[in-house]
Formats: C-alpha cells, structure tokens, sequence
C-alpha cells in the first residue's frame, strides 16, 4: 500500500511539473502572458521616489556634483538637473563646492564664451556642449540636409572602395525615410525623424551607445542593395535600394527616443540617450520620462540605468501565480522526499532491531 502511495505522489508530481513547465513556456512564448507590465506614471513615481530615500545621500550628490564639474565641455543638464534634486530632498552642497559650481555656471554664460564655443561647435561636433549643438548644429544635422549628405557620403564611399561609415548611413537612412513617410513603426513620421536626428547629434558627440550603434549597423548589413544606394539622392530613390523591413528594429527604438525629447526637452533626450541600448530601453525610459518629466535627468543621474529601468516595471499577476505554483511543486518535491527518506530509515531500523 505505501508502496502504491509512493508510486501514486510521484506521478503527481511528475504531471505538477509537466503543467508548470508548459505554463512557463506559454508565459515565454504570449505576449499577453508577460510576467511583468509597464508601471503607471503615479508608481514610477512613488518608486523612484522610494530608491532616492537609500541613494540621494549627501555624499553621493557631492561625488556627481564634482564629477561633472571636472568635465569639458561641463554638462549642465547634468549639474543642473543633480542641483535641483539636491535642492528638492533638502540637501545642501558644501560650502566649496557650491562656490565651484556658481563659478563654472557664471563662467560658462558668458556671452563672449558662448560665441567661441558655437565656432568650435560648428567645425567640430566632438567640442559641442549640450547647449551649443542645438544653437549650432541642429541646423544641419537635425534636417533632411544632413541625411542626404549622409547617403550620398556612403555612396560615394562605396564607388571609390573608402571606409562606409554604416553608423552615419543607418540613421540618415533612416531620418529620410521618415521626411518621406516611408518608413513608420509604432509613431509618427515625425517623431521618427526628430530620433533620428537626435541620434546623429549624439553620435558625433560621442553620446550614442553601443546598442543603437550595432542595431545602425546590422541594419545596414542586411537592408542596403549596394549596387543601387551611389544613385540615391532623394527619398524615392533611396526606396528602391534599401530593404525596410532590416531597419524596423533601429525605427522603434529612434521613435521611443522622441518619445523621451517630448518629455523632457531635447537637451535632457541627448544627455539620457547613452541609457538606451534596445527599443525596450527607449519604450520604458520613454515611459520614465512622460511620468517624471524634468526631473528625470537628476534621477538617471543618482539612481543610474538598471534602478531607473527597475522602477518602471511591475510583476503581473500571471507571474505571482507562476511563482506561485512553483513554489508548491518545490514543496510537493520536498514533501516526496522526506516521505521515501522517513520510510527508508523505519525500514532500516526494524532490520537493525530484527538482527
């Protein structure tokens, strides 16, 4: 009879974990299923709030504060957004360094800086502060301008068997793509467009990540038809020498990145695009940004990427239930064996008693 019992838990618990595994894999597999949610506005608040009470300490305030100022070009989206934080917790500054932080921001207002700085901007991108390149180069590199210099830079490279810069080609294709109402994944023409641009800046100052950059690449690789890209001037030509479903990846992600811009404003979206790696990096920093609005440059800048991503998701009930009924397998597991191990050990001491 133990003997049928045994047999009869081990079946249980061999068709508990077959139904455990296939609801995982239905979990994995259904988008509807998903173990987390995007968090409302009201919670990335409150937690994000939350994470400040155990990481917005004087002491870390103070150590970004002096970092920043040590940079050049001093990023101010970064001070000012760090100063204000400081300011909305109650934490002042020491005494020098407030005084180093009004001497830098008098300093770099200067009138006659800002000229020099808008000069040295314009020849070269890698000088620009986040305050100059929307005065000096937006001009260009924020219009179709840019992204029909960039094709017709990548095709003349391909004639002459130069360097392609596939970064720089990525994103104007991607820019004259949306100018045209081509190519639009999940947004506007529009907001596709001010990504991409966005996107160009940032890489010339050093500030697009690796991620967009690879994504830029990858989609160049599979989804330009060389032969054809060196006639490209316009956006009609440029149709028939690309494939557009390789650049749907790299469109979602610059959408998202607009996203942050409309939020935030467009020197804050530069400073945070180092952030975004994926287009689900660009959907929930999207999501951080509508929810924080102007104090989500001084929250990415104590909290760092992972917290700031962390507060924006929620675990779904699908995913406590699952949870949940791992658990009682493991338990059900334990039960089983400390079941057969009690038996064992009876069985094994009647012998001993028996001899």
């Amino acid at each position: 009879m133990r003997r049928l019992v045994r047999r009869l838990l081990a079946l249980a618990l061999a068709g508990s974990l077959g139904l455990t595994l296939l609801a995982t894999a239905r979990v994995a597999l259904d988008p509807a299923l998903s173990p987390l949610r995007d968090a409302t506005a009201a919670e990335i608040v409150a937690a994000t709030d939350r994470m400040l009470l155990t990481e917005a300490t004087p002491a870390r305030i103070e150590s970004l504060v002096l970092t920043r100022l040590a940079e050049a070009p001093r990023n101010w989206a970064s001070l000012s957004a760090i100063r204000a934080l400081a300011d909305e917790r109650g934490i002042p500054l020491a005494p020098d360094t407030a005084a180093a932080y009004d001497a830098a921001f008098a300093e770099d207002a200067g009138m006659v800086k800002q000229a020099g700085d808008c000069a040295r901007c314009i020849w070269d991108i890698t000088r620009c502060s986040m305050d100059t390149v929307l005065i000096c180069r937006a001009p260009v590199d924020l219009t179709f301008v840019g992204d029909l210099a960039g094709v017709a830079r990548a095709g003349t490279a391909y004639v002459t068997g130069a360097e392609i810069d596939e970064i720089d080609l990525g994103l104007s294709v991607v820019g004259l793509a949306a100018t045209a109402a081509i190519l639009v994944s999940g947004g506007t023409s529009v907001a596709l467009k001010a990504g991409a641009g966005a996107a160009k800046v940032a890489r010339g100052m050093g500030r697009l990540s690796d991620g967009v950059q690879d994504m830029a690449r990858v989609a160049v690789k599979s989804g330009v038809k060389w032969d054809a890209l060196p006639a490209a001037r316009s956006a009609d030509d440029l149709y028939a020498a690309l494939r557009w479903e390789a650049f749907a990846p790299l469109a979602d992600t610059l959408t998202g990145v607009d996203r942050i811009r409309t939020a935030t404003g467009t020197t804050d979206m530069l400073h945070i695009l180092p952030l975004i790696d994926t287009a689900t990096d660009a959907r929930r920093i999207g999501n951080a940004a509508e929810a924080l609005g102007s104090k989500l440059v001084g929250r990415a800048e104590v909290l760092g990427k992972a917290k700031l991503i962390r507060a924006t998701s929620r675990i779904t009930g699908t995913a406590w239930a699952l949870g949940s009924g791992i658990v009682g397998l493991l338990l059900s597991a334990a039960m089983l064996l400390v079941h057969s191990f009690q038996h064992w050990a009876l069985r094994r001491l009647r012998r001993a008693v028996a001899e």
